[in-house]
Order: structure tokens, then sequence, then C-alpha cells
């Protein structure tokens, strides 16, 4: 059992969980911008059916969607080191929040590929039909017209995938990253008043997670800036 509850230490600890944020956000942007690029390219081969690649893909994004995210970060941590061993690599040293990294990235790509594909399968075809018959070549179609379309379609469900993301971080400690999370655990182990600790991360979580939802709303307004108000009286 912990100490007697103290709703002050609640106020004291915030601070000290603060200078940890910027690690989490670290991984949070770092596993965002390497999964949009991962995503993108596993959305190809099922857009186009490219064989072989299509069913790799496939697998790839069911095995992500149908695994916990601990259980991925343990298979990265001690798988890799393991499989490149195999040609005398050895990465067992690397900090481990570089694992962290490479899982969330993993993990955020698969998603990106299913939310990218839906939104571009979203687009009428016969835009791309349009910009074939003005002489446009496939990519220039797709660069031009297709892709910027598919990013406002897609932009609310990255939204909400990248929030989630943020908050499956707090899973970093357990491989020894001194993230937010990180830090809380040695509070505790070193104050013995768990409740504090918690109430104090959920306070700076749920801070960040308003932030980002202002953010991604004014992004999400700018984005659909050129579309009809939906809401107008017909």
């Amino acid at each position: 059992m912990g100490k007697v509850f103290d709703p002050v230490l609640i106020i004291e600890f915030i601070p000290t969980l603060i200078k940890y944020l910027g690690i989490t956000l670290e991984i949070l942007v770092y596993s965002t911008m390497l999964g949009t690029l991962i995503g993108i390219v596993a959305a190809i081969p099922k857009l186009f059916h490219i064989p072989v690649l299509k069913q790799m893909i496939t697998l790839y994004i069911s095995f992500i969607r149908g695994t916990p995210i601990l259980i991925q970060l343990f298979l990265v941590y001690y798988g890799l080191p393991a499989i490149l061993m195999l040609w005398n690599i050895d990465i067992t040293r690397m900090d481990a929040l570089y694992f962290v990294i490479i899982t969330y990235s993993l993990s955020n790509g698969a998603i990106f590929a299913e939310i990218f594909r839906g939104a571009i399968s979203a687009i009428d075809y016969g835009q791309t039909e349009a910009a074939y018959s003005i002489g446009m070549t496939r990519f220039q179609s797709f660069s031009r017209i297709i892709f910027p379309q598919s990013i406002r379609i897609a932009f609310p469900n990255i939204s909400n995938s990248i929030i989630g993301s943020l908050k499956d971080t707090s899973l970093a400690f357990t491989i020894g990253v001194m993230d937010m999370m990180g830090r809380g655990e040695t509070l505790i182990a070193s104050t013995a008043h768990a409740l504090e600790v918690y109430i104090s991360l959920a306070i700076v979580y749920y801070i960040v997670v308003v932030i980002l939802e202002k953010v991604f709303k004014i992004s999400e307004r700018y984005l659909n800036r050129y579309q009809p108000n939906e809401t107008a009286t017909i």
C-alpha cells in the first residue's frame, strides 16, 4: 500500500514529469513521420494490386492490427538484435529509444496504409480519367490531383491515430526509456505515492491531447477551406 493521499504532491510532481515530455513527443513525432512514409509505400501494392507484395503487405497489416503494441515492442527490442546478429551486426548496445521509434513507426505505418488506401479509393476515378484526357501521366495525376485530396479525406483518421499513438508511448518505459511514464515509475519507487503520480501523468497527457485536438481541428478546417459548406441549408 502507498502512503496517505496528498493532493499537494500532484502539483509538485507535474513540473518534474513535464521535463520528460520532450522524450514522449520525440517518439511521437519521429514515429508519425516514418509511419506516414511506410503507410504511403505500403498502400501502393494494395491500390495497384501488385502480386506478392500485396499479399505481404496484407499479412503485415493484419499482424500489426492483430497483436498488442506491447508485444510488438518486445518483438522488435529482442528480435531485431537477434536477427541482425546472424549477419554479425551487433545492435544490443543501441539506445532503447530507437527500438521504440522503430516499433511505433511500423505500427503507425500499418494503420496509415489502410487509411491512405481507403482515402484514395474514395476519390472518383473520373478525376483520373479527366487528368489523362489533358495529357497528364499516371504519376502527375496521382501526385497533383489524387494524393492531395486523399490527404484531406484521411486527415481526421490520421489525427485520431496520432492521438492514440501518443497514449501508447506510455509503454516505452517497459524497455528502459526514461519518458514521462518512466519518470513517473521512478517517482513511485522513491516516494510510494502512486496515486498522486498517476493523477499527475493523467493531467499532463490530457492537456497535451487537448492541445493536439485543437491543432488538428484548425488544420482540418484549413484543408477543407475550398470545400462547400455541408451544413448550409438546402
